[in-house]
This record gives structure tokens, sequence and C-alpha cells, in this order.
């Protein structure tokens, strides 16, 4: 059975059998003519790891020479990205300190800047490069931006990272944990003056923690103040305080300094509990520790299909970046190099049955004469990225598809 996914230029299908959903799909060509064949929002997720601007000769002529040739090259297939990209997905580019600059403009231009989410600085040699003179640079960088910020799905946060030790309370036949915050807004942008509606008292009972917006018997009065002393104001109003009793804490402090609100005074928390699935916002800093290295990269290939490529990226990076997205997202990688990307997709799938599905797009360049993909037989770029996506689908499933030009 023959199924088309996408207008095709003539000559191009798309072949597989159309009682299995297959995970990563292949089109071997200029990546810009590739795009080209795809519908508009057809995409949910980019993620774009091009030929860095090194003066080494590479796919897509990669010896540029100047900032202005390597930012002529990205333009077009920056513009099909958006162009394909639907309106609820983003695109994240990786990047080092050569190109940084110019392509942060560049994304500027073609998403636009109020679509910028995020520079990320990704901690792929955590040892460093000790190769030649300077500072033993042990980063890159992803770039993320929406299609359209208000409607971007993107979640910036993660469950990798949360810690059940942040959350050392408990309640008597409460199963959850959960962490003390302030109520008290401790930004002292919102204060009475800016937010006059959420300065009010409260009574709280510090012996059993009780918390109502009305006096009640044993509580105490109490207005929310900065550390200082001054006025503040709630976090919550008074009808989301008396609908969620159960979240809210009162009890006895000690406080620091010299002033009048020195020594104890009675303060109110809200519960801030341990949910199953619970998430946390993901920082701009990525460390090797939490997605992998270079050299992890390497070991991932190498037990695949060998040591192919010097420098492929790991799966755990792309894992995070799935991570943000829904799991049902279509993705797609312009520069598929190793086959990274549709990697980590079928590991995603694998991990929680997600339907994701890959299109990765590769040319048929020439690998270098006498390296290790050269060696190994391979005689082209996208020899690689087959060979790797294969090995997956046999390893972890999903299936393996390729458009025939």
């Amino acid at each position: 059975m023959v199924t088309r996914l996408w207008p095709a230029s003539p000559g191009t299908r798309f072949v597989h059998d159309g009682r299995v959903r297959v995970t990563n799909r292949l089109a071997v060509g200029d990546n810009l003519e590739v795009l080209a064949t795809l519908p508009e929002a057809s995409v949910d997720l980019a993620y774009l790891d091009p030929p860095y601007n090194t003066g080494n000769p590479f796919a897509y002529a990669d010896s540029y020479g100047t900032h202005a040739a390597w930012t002529a090259m990205m333009r077009p297939r920056l513009e099909e990205v958006r162009r394909v990209l639907a309106p609820t997905g983003a695109v994240a580019v990786s990047i080092d300190d050569g190109e940084v600059a110019h392509l942060r403009l560049l994304l500027d231009e073609v998403f636009g800047e109020a679509c910028f989410l995020a520079q990320v600085v990704v901690n792929l040699n955590p040892k460093g490069r000790q190769l030649g003179r300077g500072f033993a640079t042990s980063h890159e960088y992803l770039l993320v931006y929406a299609r359209d910020a208000r409607a971007c799905v993107l979640e910036a946060s993660t469950s990798d990272t949360v810690d059940p030790g942040d959350f050392p309370h408990e309640d008597p036949g409460e199963p959850r944990r959960y962490r003390r915050l302030p109520l008290r807004n401790t930004n002292k942008k919102f204060n009475p003056v800016t937010a006059p509606t959420m300065h009010y008292p409260l009574w709280g009972d510090p012996e059993s923690g009780a918390v109502r917006s009305s006096a009640f018997e044993g509580a105490f009065e109490i207005r929310p103040v900065f550390g200082d002393g001054t006025p503040a104001v709630w976090r919550w109003s008074a009808p989301r305080v008396d609908a969620r009793p159960g979240d809210l804490l009162c009890r006895r402090v000690q406080t620091r300094g010299r002033g009048p609100e020195s020594g104890v005074r009675v303060d109110i928390f809200q519960k801030d509990w341990l949910e199953p699935g619970r998430r946390k916002k993901l920082r701009t800093i990525w460390l090797a520790e939490e997605v992998g290295s270079t050299d992890t990269a390497v070991a991932e290939l190498k037990a695949l299909v060998g040591h192919l490529f010097e420098s492929p990226k790991p799966t755990g990076l792309l894992l995070r970046l799935l991570a943000t997205m829904p799991d049902d997202v279509r993705v797609l990688d312009p520069f598929a190099g190793s086959g990274t990307t549709g990697h980590a997709v079928a590991l995603a799938n694998a991990a929680d049955g997600g339907s994701r599905t890959c299109l990765s797009i590769d040319v048929a360049a020439p690998v270098r004469p006498g390296s290790n993909a050269d060696l190994a037989g391979h005689a082209t770029v996208a020899d690689v990225t087959r060979a790797r996506l294969r090995a997956v689908a046999d390893a972890v499933g999903g299936g393996f598809a390729e458009l025939d030009g």
C-alpha cells in the first residue's frame, strides 16, 4: 500500500505498510528542496543541528568563510521550517560560539523577537576542549523559538529534576509530602499600592494550623508583610483561601534582623504538594550529567552501528526537548546527521507509549575519505543516518521507512 503523507515533488513518494504507524522516516536530498514539499503547519517540533561555520569542508558546502555566507545558507532553510511549523509548535537550533550571535539575530528576523523562548547553555564537553589556544570550551547553545508565542504548547519544565527531598513535610493520614511556601507575595512589585485587593487580613491558629478569611476562636489576625516589616500582599484571594483551607498552614516563625519584625511572629504558608507527575521549570543551563555529553553520544552511536561520527548529539538532549512537548508531536530534523533525533523519538515512545513521529532529512554528500564512516563502508552522510534509524527500529521499535526519490 502506498501512502503519501505530503505533496511530493515529481517522482518522490513515501512508501510504508498502511497498517503500521511508522515512527521514523528518512528523506535523502538537499533539505531546502525536501522542505519545500511539506505542507504548511505539518510539523510540531523542529530540531536543527546545522553544520557549524568552522571552515572545514562538509555537507552543504561548509566552507563559508564569512558569517554572511553561513547566514545566507541558513536563512531560506529557517524560513521553510517556520512555514511548516504548526502555530502551536517550536523550533530548537544547536550552535556554537562561532555563529550564535548571528544565528540569534537571524532567528529574531525569521520568527520574531517576541517568539524567543530561551538560549540554553548545553554542557556537552564537561572536560573542556584542550586543543588550541584560549579557554577550554565545554558548552554549546540551544536557541529555542516559538512559531507563535501565544499559541505555543511547549512547556519548559521536566519531572527529571524534581527532588522528593525538597518536600520534607507530611500530614497524618495524607500520602503526599509537601513543602512550605510563604502565602505572602515576596515580589515587592506586588504591594498594597499595585495590588490593593490582595492586602487584607487573614486569621490563623498556629497551634492547629488552621487558616480562614474570617475570625475564629483561638486565631490571630495576620496581615502580609515583607521581611523589613513594610506592608505586602497575599498571593491568594480570600475566596480561594476559603475554598482550599487544607492547602494552607499557620505557624510561628523565627524572624531575623533588628527591626520591629524581629523575634517570633505568626505567618501563613501554602502547602505545596509533591503530586505524581510533578514538574519543575527547566533552567537554561543543561549539564552533561543531565542530558549526556559528546562522549556518551559517541558510545550510543557505537553501540548501534559503530564509531561513525566524532561529535554526534546525545539522545538525552533530544529527550529533554521532547519532554517539553505533547507525546504525539510530529518532529522534523532537517540536518539529521547521525540520526540522534529519530533515535530519541523512538526511545521516548518506548518509555511512555507516545505516538511521536520523526522525519529526518539528510544529504547524500560523500563522507570524508579515510573517516570511520568511510572505513565502515558508508559512502554518504545519509548512509549513516539510514543505518542508525534502521538499527533503532530493530532495537527499540517503531519501524523505519524512506522517501524514495
